[in-house]
């Protein structure tokens, strides 16, 4: 693999992505990302200025762009992690959330078709396709048990919906035409560079400002939790070695109530920033209207990818999330650029569109 088209490269998993592939000299990379508020290039820290990377502010769904793309750069591959990805602005608005997730995965996968046909056969028999999905497609468990590959879709939210339209649209793509696809879903993404709409960052910048820290209903949902590295070598380990047409499910094996998880980052922030009163990041806590269809509890069962392709996590929850508080500290300028944007750590996902 010697040149990889990244779509979606300056988010937070693409962008932890690139930085790997581009760190490691794995492959000449272009990053197709249109900029939109939770894109940000400076995510990409060395791998910006570096040779091994190009940025094109291309929108999945233009067709006629990405075809150019696709003929002039000439791939090895496509990894595909356009999205909207936020579940409490999907219900706000969820039409952004059909164009892009939905229309624009179709007009990737037409794209990728028509280029793919027209390889020679060594480059075609070699050629991926890798779409990057979610836990959030099979909808919400109980206390007990685990999603896994075979699990029935049941998605509860319209961010959730779209990329279950997304992931039949690939796996129908290879079955009608013979495209070489891979699909991962996979638990959530923490770690560097997240945008602060999520919980993790968010209630680090809340917290840091002494600002209530929102806890939706009882904080007795549950969620499986990945560091965003450990993503993307799953993602490079898929890429190089999964079986054509299989789904690997992604998983760090963290599963944590959200409120044991504001717990655990108030401890974090009374060692690593402590209250200039001495006061403890606990007290921050608030109690609020739970989010409309709230899933109870998401667990992936990552032994397909484990049995398979020897793929484990390196960091615990509890690393992950230290060395994740330690750069939201580091990085507070990073962090202000972001909040002079559009996104101020408003609550979002009340159920009024805008």
């Amino acid at each position: 693999m010697k040149r990889l088209l990244i779509t979606g490269g300056a988010g937070f998993i693409g962008s932890a992505l690139v930085r790997r592939v581009v760190r490691d000299a794995r492959a000449q990379v272009l990053n197709v990302d249109k900029l939109t508020y939770a894109g940000n290039l400076e995510s990409l820290g060395d791998a910006l200025e570096s040779p091994l990377h190009s940025h094109a502010a291309v929108d999945i769904c233009d067709a006629p762009r990405i075809r150019t793309l696709l003929s002039e750069f000439r791939p090895d591959a496509i990894v595909h992690l356009a999205a909207e990805s936020h579940v409490d602005r999907s219900i706000d608005g969820p039409a952004e959330f059909i164009r892009t997730n939905i229309l624009g995965t179709f007009a990737l996968l037409e794209e990728a078709l028509r280029y793919w046909r027209e390889l020679p056969a060594k480059a075609a028999e070699d050629f991926r396709f890798l779409h990057v999905s979610t836990d959030e497609v099979f909808g919400s468990l109980g206390p007990e048990g685990f999603f896994t590959e075979e699990t029935p879709y049941q998605p509860s939210s319209p961010y959730s919906a779209s990329k279950a339209a997304a992931d039949h649209l690939v796996r129908a793509w290879h079955r009608t035409y013979g495209l070489p696809v891979l699909t991962t879903n996979c638990s959530n993404n923490y770690g560097p560079c997240q945008f602060p709409e999520k919980l993790i960052p968010l209630m680090i910048q809340r917290g840091l400002a002494g600002q209530p820290l929102p806890v939706y209903g009882t904080g007795a949902n549950v969620r499986d939790w990945l560091f965003v590295e450990d993503h993307a070598d799953a993602l490079l380990t898929v890429l190089e070695r999964g079986r054509v047409a299989e789904t690997y499910n992604v998983s760090g094996r963290n599963e944590w109530a959200n409120l044991a998880v504001v717990q655990l980052l108030c401890e974090l922030l009374d060692e690593l920033a402590p209250d200039a009163e001495g006061r403890p990041h606990a007290r921050l806590i608030q109690f609020v209207p739970d989010r409309p269809g709230h899933d109870l509890r998401y667990a992936i069962d990552p032994a397909k990818i484990e049995a398979e392709l020897d793929w484990r996590p390196r960091e615990t929850f509890e690393t992950g999330l230290r060395r994740t508080v330690r750069w939201y500290l580091d990085n507070q300028a990073w962090c202000e650029r972001i909040r002079s944007g559009a996104y101020r750590l408003e609550r979002l996902g009340l159920g009024v569109a805008p």
